[in-house]
């Protein structure tokens, strides 16, 4: 019989083994002492977090019959271990992603009248549950809203915002969050010291970074590259199965891009390929580094977790780069490294990504005034022009900023869209120093294009759409593309499709025909 996986090996058998995720499983726990438990919970978060693992739990926990309500679940007596069997008749798992009709919840509807056949709740754990049809939705809600006393149901979604309100009023929500770095490396440290393996910390830390907040994926991560017991994993060996470049090869490659050098970077990417690296975890890697360099720049090298000596190297490196092109090199990276989809010539993405940060942004197009726009110069404000430092006359000038009229639609427009595309994360932090509430609003908008004299932003719920649109707050974000680009626009905010694709009428597209052609052979790059 196969050996069992480690990350089923490893499920927690106690909310005291959840890792990560305390701020909910002490809500359960006090919930389940004072024997106030909601006959509705709706689980979300990222993949591997612990949301089916902790509706298990919850359906132990109800049905344990331990005395002592703190001690539940005791994994010791019958409904317990029967669950830990997946004996247990009334633990219902039901899997949205393959009973998306409503026929399967009416089903689901006329078996909840009969009580329970061992345990004192039927606990219906519904897994991905955002897959579920419209009318699938509709047939669940009156259930929800009025179950019987004996059941008790829990939904489970990576994509929260795919569930409707209606069903979301009638559920007790819990958001699961990623798991930290340190967590992640002490679990995993765990499991090897119990398991006998041998493998090096900086191994644990590297499996725990791969992992990405997801303890399933970590200890999966872990199973793969150990192949045999008596063998100590090292570092080396763990980015070789794991198709990591070393670290020291990835800072080699950001020495080459701040020091221009665009054949020594193209080198180092073909070594790093040609050497087994996965080119998206490449890229992603690549990101990570020059996301620590801008952390460094910033704010304070403290922020980034690990050894001083790391900091510091981190630190020097943010003196070599200018801000502006370090968050270039960021955007263009990591849509390098989101693009990949493989091909003949897996490199080809982080190629064209190095040679279009290392090119020289061309002039701004030479534009005839308009006559309801004055013409303006394209040149940024030195900061020290900029808005103003203190809080009360950031407020001020936002209040005083004159607001232009809105051009008729269908006209040229008067400003490049694609500048304020690549300036948008200085934008965001520009409005934030006049209203520290709109940044978060303007996470969920996209550039969309400029007409005439409206720059167009997309959303998709009129929620956002109202919020944005609000005039005290179109005026702060208008005001904040003044200051950086010294262009008066009007802000329009459109409802899009989920799923659509941002439309851009200028774009920045270098002149080289290396990009071209490689726009034209795989469409890594965004057009």
């Amino acid at each position: 019989m196969p050996e069992q996986a480690l990350y089923l090996k490893w499920r927690p058998l106690s909310f005291d083994d959840v890792v990560g995720q305390q701020h909910i499983t002490r809500t359960l726990r006090n919930a389940l002492i004072r024997e106030r438990v909601r006959h509705a919970y709706l689980f979300s978060g990222p993949r591997g977090t612990g949301k089916t693992t902790t509706a298990r739990l919850l359906a132990k926990a109800v049905n344990c019959k331990h005395e002592d309500p703190a001690g539940r679940p005791c994994n010791a007596c019958a409904n317990c271990a029967a669950i830990n069997g997946a004996r247990f008749l009334d633990l219902i798992e039901i899997d949205a992603a393959s009973h998306t009709g409503v026929d399967d919840v009416r089903e689901l509807r006329d078996k909840i009248a009969f009580t329970p056949g061992e345990g004192a709740y039927k606990v219906y754990i519904i897994d991905e549950v955002h897959r579920f049809s419209g009318n699938a939705f509709d047939a669940l809600l009156k259930t929800l809203e009025e179950p019987p006393d004996h059941a008790i149901f829990v939904l489970a979604t990576t994509e929260i915002d795919k569930v409707p309100a209606t069903i979301k009023s009638r559920c007790l929500q819990f958001e699961f969050r990623r798991v930290s770095l340190k967590e992640l490396t002490e679990r995993l440290s765990t499991i090897a010291e119990s398991e006998g393996l041998s493998i090096e910390p900086a191994a644990l830390d590297l499996i725990a970074r791969q992992g990405a907040g997801s303890v399933r994926d970590s200890i999966s991560l872990l199973d793969q590259i150990v192949t045999d017991p008596d063998e100590t994993v090292s570092l080396a060996l763990a980015q070789d199965l794991l198709g990591t470049a070393n670290s020291l090869h990835i800072r080699d490659l950001i020495d080459a891009l701040a020091d221009e050098d665009v054949g020594r970077g193209i080198h180092l990417i073909n070594a790093a390929v040609d050497g087994g690296s996965d080119p998206r975890q490449f890229g992603q890697q690549i990101v990570t580094y020059l996301r620590n360099v801008m952390l460094a720049q910033t704010a304070s090298a403290a922020l980034i977790e690990g050894s001083q000596e790391e900091q510091a190297l981190y630190a020097a490196m943010a003196q070599r780069f200018d801000r502006a092109r370090l968050l270039k090199a960021i955007r263009a990276f990591n849509a390098a490294a989101n693009q990949y989809t493989g091909g003949w010539q897996p490199q080809l993405a982080l190629e064209l990504a190095l040679i279009e940060i290392a090119q020289e942004a061309p002039p701004p197009p030479q534009t005839a005034p308009s006559e309801q726009q004055p013409a303006v110069s394209r040149r940024p404000r030195p900061r020290s022009e900029r808005a103003p430092e203190t809080t009360a006359d950031a407020s001020q000038a936002a209040e005083d900023y004159k607001r232009v009229a809105a051009s008729a639609p269908g006209e040229a427009p008067i400003y490049p869209v694609a500048k304020i595309h690549e300036g948008w994360i200085e934008i965001l932090t520009q409005v934030h120093r006049y209203n520290r509430s709109i940044p978060p609003l303007l996470e969920h908008a996209r550039v969309r294009l400029i007409e005439g004299n409206r720059l167009i932003l997309g959303v998709q719920t009129e929620f956002f759409q109202q919020k944005i649109a609000d005039p005290a707050r179109s005026r702060v974000i208008e005001q904040a593309i003044f200051d950086l680009h010294e262009v008066k626009l009007r802000l329009e905010v459109r409802v899009v499709e989920a799923g659509a694709e941002a439309v851009m009428e200028e774009t920045a597209a270098p002149d080289d025909p290396l990009i071209a052609a490689g726009k034209a052979l795989g469409g890594v790059l965004d057009e």
